[in-house]
């Protein structure tokens, strides 16, 4: 794990392993564009469905590593420098995965940071959706449409009838993103690739309630079978963590949608600021950019922990020191201690995500 004369030297770009794979079982709904596509060009060779890639990590059941090194975790709680604003901690909250939807997702919903009825070992989240691709007619339940209530969802779930009904259908486009705050019902729709950053306490597992998962039964292995069982349900607990006085239908997309357009692959390298402080939609948990085209830009110093994922192309890093090439499909972990890095673009397309 670590160097004969002690600990490598971290302060650089961290090139993380690209395998970093979700089981079916836990994900029966995936597709085949993570390993067959996105990650087409890393040398994987992958049979079957994945749901999700967990770029970068540091949750206990699926930690990231750093290519031919130690987990992330463990490079991060060996330097503070490493971690910035974040060194109190121990570890870093950013937890970024890759998402295919071959399936609709569960109806579900996260309870927030705070939630007192969360375990030691839980963490509320959370999370914001950057939209890589999209069949013709995709889209995703966000919120409970005007007028729906408690009692609505309650006797649609115990009826089993179709809770998505009751919810807001957004169609979406690449470079469309969405935040997802703690109490706001979701299900990711089929037909979506999406790039999923999300914020969960170091060495807890972030926490998800499911109201409803279509009336789908699967055997041990996640495959559809009438004759299976269904996923567990958290009817009660997903019910009470429900903004039900919050914003819905428009009001909530004018809060917390922003369409960004496609990735400009074919033109000069620009840096976008798509949420955040200064971003095109206000967030208080996360800050997204999006690199794109071809051509040299500097990105600036900056005192947290980032994860840049090249989507489409190529690009190189460099530090000063070294040059790290990232292909498609490849995420790095950015150091809070480095200084400003030039980035050499070659119709790129990357997404680089850090918390608030």
């Amino acid at each position: 794990m670590w160097d004969k004369v002690g600990p490598r030297n971290w302060r650089r770009p961290l090139l993380l392993q690209p395998d970093n794979f979700t089981p079916p079982e836990r994900t029966p709904w995936g597709g085949r564009r993570i390993a067959g596509n996105l990650k087409l060009n890393t040398g994987l060779e992958v049979r079957g469905i994945v749901g999700e890639a967990w770029e970068l990590s540091v949750e206990p059941d699926f930690p990231s590593r750093v290519v031919d090194g130690p987990t992330l975790d463990d490079v991060l709680r060996s330097d503070a420098a490493l971690l910035g604003r974040e060194a109190t901690l121990g570890s870093t909250a950013l937890l970024v995965k890759l998402v295919d939807a071959a399936d609709d997702l569960s109806v579900q919903i996260h309870p927030a940071e705070a939630d007192p009825l969360l375990a030691a070992d839980e963490s509320g989240k959370p999370e914001a959706w950057y939209i890589i691709d999209a069949e013709p007619g995709a889209g995703l339940y966000l919120g409970f449409r005007d007028g729906v209530s408690r009692r609505d969802v309650e006797k649609a779930i115990d009826d089993e009838a179709e809770v998505n009904t009751l919810m807001s259908f957004v169609p979406v486009s690449p470079g469309d993103v969405f935040l997802i705050e703690p109490g706001t019902p979701h299900s990711i729709g089929k037909g979506v690739l999406l790039l999923e950053p999300q914020r969960v306490s170091p060495g807890k597992r972030g926490i998800t309630y499911r109201y409803w998962d279509w009336n789908r039964k699967y055997d041990a292995a996640g495959r559809l079978d009438s004759g299976g069982q269904p996923r567990a349900l958290h009817r009660k607990r997903a019910l009470d963590v429900t903004r039900w006085e919050g914003p819905r239908e428009d009001a909530l997309l004018d809060r917390v949608c922003h369409r960004a357009g496609p990735a400009a692959i074919g033109g000069s390298a620009r840096l976008e600021i798509l949420a955040g402080d200064e971003g095109c939609i206000a967030s208080e948990f996360f800050s997204l950019q999006r690199l794109a085209g071809s051509g040299d830009l500097e990105l600036p110093a900056d005192d947290r922990l980032r994860s840049l994922t090249v989507l489409d192309g190529c690009l190189a890093l460099h530090d000063g020191e070294t040059v790290l090439e990232l292909a498609r499909g490849q995420t790095a972990a950015l150091p809070a201690c480095l200084g400003p890095l030039r980035v050499e673009l070659d119709a790129a397309h990357a997404m680089l995500c850090a918390l608030a």
